[in-house]
């Protein structure tokens, strides 16, 4: 991956203003084609699976006025007046309601069959609309509705209130504020300071802004395809900021580095690419996978939400790796930092940084207890958490939504904002009148249920509904022991009046959702967690590293969600943030946290173990080496992190309730991670557990992938692309296989034909090595002019190799080979047919002039009608070596 991101770096560096015509071409085309071709969003929350929701689809069709998108006007006169002095005024508005083609129904407050439409004291009332709507309606479509409201209180009473409410109303879009930009210019000022030049510190917001505007273009484009919920491309902005931001810090930082080392711009765009790139691409791999393992909750909308904030990351990385490298090369050395005083320069080995690594290591135990114990304390209020979707009385108050809510609550009980449906199933009773009149005394007498305003059979007298107030609010633990409550008398329902029943609403949807978000937590952390050890195990080769970094992920989850349960459920510290009052936050905040800040965490870990672990590997013992690398790495994740709480923290002051929430929860999760997990945990655990840190089981070393995120391919080839310094084409120092091939040292240059000979195990695994087919496990060489074992891949494109003995037609495989720079037969004994033969003589033929030919066989005798220069033994594990 390094080698091959190197290449990528150098390619873009040189090629640089034909990357940044793609790129710019990629977002006006795609901003181009979301203008004409967008569709609007959806903000229905919807669980296809559920009781509920499939109860509201059947309604649908049997009773499509109950189960049509709901809105209502909600009337106050003032103190003293009554409406039924304004019956008349308002009996006209139902009437210009109904006349509306986006009305299907209105239900006046005289309603013979629905009561509850007018307050006890009269000063209120409601007017029912049914709407045509059958997607999300915008506020434009809601304009001639709206007018009616308008043009009624202007003849009522002058301080009569009417506002409209309801399901149609309950929208709240998010909006880019200057607030957000704010978080921008924080983000700027720290890039300034650490890369110590305005024009470097310009360039990760440039392409930040970039990528997250072409995946924007991109998600507005397909709103006429997929279901995309409002508050979808806000998050996306607020993540792909956030992670373009670091991302391309990171591998900018490493190429200022080098350039002031005197590494000529280019070279050091390709080495900057190649190794904190290969960091960048895990980095942005965990978050990705962890966004896209937000559909193990299999709801459509949240999986969307995971698919469209894992696009946003994926060009995020995309453009760190490209896009970057080629304005590297419009300003070339200008990026050279200035040369500093070496007084200055001292001071800015990290005094602090290495100041604290020293303290926290020296005192490790002490650490790790303060650590723990404050944020396991500040995780406490999670056992609270109170999650919901969003409904108007979470919206900014003074909205018409919201003052629409208030009345209601405030004129007819909090319950008439979450109200809910029974349906029953009477297509085969006798008596559907009596059924429904007994339904609705047995909800009536139950606990929870202010009252029925409704209960009657549709025409077709096939399904009866049931409408109940609760005594409690949607977001009210106790309205969702109502909805199990009336579930549960299903049987005793059946068995009584003999109709099957279901609870259903938007309500009862919403409570639906929220508990089957709840029920996802536990197998979604399994994933995030399992996936933690399994992909830093196999980074760092350790067992103690995964299982340490995955613990410290679940203090700062715990602690993110426990600040945001103090905050938004109980109202601590509310009016910090602008919030109104306590409340909810929104279901899927849990998970979506969970999976964003897993692939946060992972990027700090990854960034700050990774070079202990070098410092380790180069020969320091583990406490100096904790301590090294904290200093070389510290104060670029600081910047990162501070970025990235930036960007987060100013979405919260103007934010909508849902994104102000998550928001905050990332912000939070983000600096705890950061600063007392990755910072201060780490680092005492690293030095308590010392050498043991980098302790790992030889079967599991077998059986893990290999990651290099630190480029050591890349470094070892840097380090090594002069060697051997000759004209060979093969040339191996001590390579060998453990268990199978011993050392090989062999130089072939080009015009050599030669032979391999010995048992199959011995010549074959020698041939498989040599050709970047079977890994090996020490020595090096450099065949076709990429290294062993870094470059194996490359060994593996640019050598041949066939096994006669695997093959049907040896002569047409063999004819098939060009003029390669080093090609391997294996099998040679099987080439005696004439044809073969012939193959073979011409192969060598064509590769001899400027190429190497090696031919395996079972003994020498077999290769002596041949043209070989030389034959060697095949070396076995236990026998020895060829030299």
């Amino acid at each position: 991956m390094s080698a091959w991101l190197y290449a990528v770096g150098r390619w873009c560096f040189r090629r640089r203003l034909t990357v940044i015509a793609i790129w710019v071409a990629l977002l006006a085309g795609l901003g181009g084609a979301a203008l004409v071709g967008h569709g609007s969003f959806n903000n229905a929350f919807e669980i296809p699976s559920s009781s509920s929701q499939e109860a509201l689809d059947r309604l649908s069709m049997t009773f499509p006025s109950a189960a049509a998108l709901s809105a209502m006007a909600v009337i106050e006169l003032p103190e003293g007046d009554s409406v039924d002095d304004y019956k008349s005024e308002i009996e006209d508005a139902v009437k210009d309601f109904e006349a509306l083609d986006e009305v299907d129904s209105a239900t006046s407050p005289w309603n013979e069959y629905v009561t509850g439409l007018i307050s006890d004291d009269e000063r209120a009332a409601i007017v029912q609309l049914a709407l045509t709507f059958e997607e999300t309606p915008t506020e434009a479509d809601l304009e001639p509705i709206t007018h009616v409201a308008d043009d009624l209180a202007e003849t009522l009473p002058e301080g009569t209130i009417v506002s409209m409410g309801g399901e149609a109303y309950n929208i709240e879009l998010p909006a880019l504020t200057i607030i957000e930009a704010i978080g921008l210019l924080v983000a700027l000022v720290v890039l300034t300071i650490v890369l110590g030049s305005l024009v470097a510190a310009g360039l990760p917001l440039i392409t930040a802004i970039i990528g997250v505007g072409v995946s924007m273009a991109l998600l507005f484009l397909l709103t006429g395809i997929f279901d995309i919920n409002s508050t979808t491309p806000l998050l996306s902005v607020m993540l792909g900021l956030a992670v373009g931001i670091d991302y391309a810090l990171f591998i900018l930082s490493r190429h200022r580095d080098q350039l002031a080392a005197g590494i000529d711009p280019e070279e050091s765009a390709g080495r900057a690419v190649g190794t904190s790139g290969s960091a960048v691409v895990f980095a942005g791999l965990t978050v990705f996978i962890a966004l896209l393992g937000l559909s193990v909750a299999n709801i459509p909308f949240l999986t969307v939400m995971g698919i469209f904030a894992a696009l946003t990351v994926a060009f995020s990385v995309a453009i760190a790796l490209t896009l970057l490298p080629a304005l590297m090369g419009v300003l070339g050395a200008r990026m050279t930092p200035k040369a500093r005083k070496p007084k200055k320069a001292k001071k800015k080995g990290g005094f602090g940084f290495a100041w604290w690594v020293k303290t926290v290591t020296t005192h490790p135990i002490v650490t790790m207890v303060i650590v723990i114990t404050a944020l396991g304390a500040l995780a406490v209020p999670t056992l609270g958490l109170q999650v919901s979707l969003p409904n108007a009385g979470q919206q900014t108050a003074g909205t018409p939504a919201r003052v629409a809510f208030d009345l209601l609550e405030e004129n007819f009980g909090p319950g008439i904002n979450g109200p809910l449906i029974v349906t029953a199933d009477i297509i085969g009773s006798t008596d559907p009148l009596g059924v429904m009149a007994g339904l609705k005394e047995d909800i009536e007498a139950m606990d929870g249920v202010a009252s029925v305003p409704m209960s009657t059979p549709n025409e077709n007298a096939d399904t009866g509904l049931v409408q109940i107030i609760p005594t409690t609010g949607p977001t009210d633990p106790a309205t969702a022991d109502l909805v199990r409550a009336l579930a549960d008398r299903a049987d005793e329902w059946e068995a009584e009046y003999g109709v099957a029943t279901n609870v259903t609403g938007m309500t009862a949807v919403q409570i639906d959702i929220s508990e089957k978000l709840t029920a996802a937590l536990l197998p979604f952390g399994v994933l995030v967690v399992g996936l933690s050890l399994i992909l830093l195990a196999a980074v760092f080769r350790s067992v103690w590293v995964p299982v340490k970094a995955t613990l410290g992920y679940l203090l700062s989850v715990g602690a993110a969600f426990g600040a945001t349960a103090l905050v938004f459920n109980y109202g601590v510290g509310k009016e910090l943030i602008n919030l109104e009052k306590p409340m909810p936050v929104i279901s899927f905040l849990p998970i979506l946290l969970m999976g964003i800040l897993f692939g946060l965490a992972m990027d700090y870990e990854v960034f700050l173990v990774s070079r202990m672990r070098e410092e380790y590997v180069h020969g320091k013992s583990a406490v100096e080496a904790v301590r090294s690398g904290f200093v070389a790495s510290g104060p670029v994740v600081a910047a990162a992190a501070i970025i990235m709480f930036s960007v987060f923290a100013f979405f919260v002051p103007e934010g909508m309730g849902a994104i102000k929430a998550i928001a905050f929860a990332l912000a939070v999760g983000v600096a705890v991670d950061a600063f007392l997990v990755r910072m201060t945990l780490v680092p005492a655990v690293m030095a308590l557990l010392g050498d043991k840190a980098w302790w790992l089981p030889k079967w599991l070393d077998r059986i893990l992938p290999t990651f290099d995120v630190e480029g050591e391919v890349l470094s070892t080839e840097m380090r090594l692309k002069d060697w051997p310094g000759d004209d060979s084409l093969v040339f191996a120092d001590d390579l060998a296989v453990d268990g199978v091939v011993g050392p090989i040292s062999l130089r072939l240059v080009p015009g050599n034909v030669v032979g391999l000979v010995g048992p199959v195990s011995a010549r074959t695994g020698a041939a498989l090595a040599l050709s970047g087919r079977l890994e090996t496990t020490s020595g090096k060489a450099r065949v076709a002019g990429a290294l062993l074992p870094e470059g194996a891949s490359r060994v593996h494109r640019r050598v041949n190799y066939v096994d006669l003995a695997l093959v049907e037609d040896r002569p047409g495989v063999l004819h098939k080979i060009g003029a390669g720079s080093v090609v391997f037969i294996d099998s040679v004994e099987l080439s005696t047919d004439p044809d073969t033969h012939v193959a073979l003589e011409d192969l060598i033929e064509r590769v001899r002039p400027s190429g190497v030919v090696v031919l395996c066989a079972a003994a020498e005798e077999q290769l002596s009608n041949l043209p070989v220069d030389g034959v060697y033994p095949a070396p076995t594990a236990l026998e020895g070596s060829l030299a």
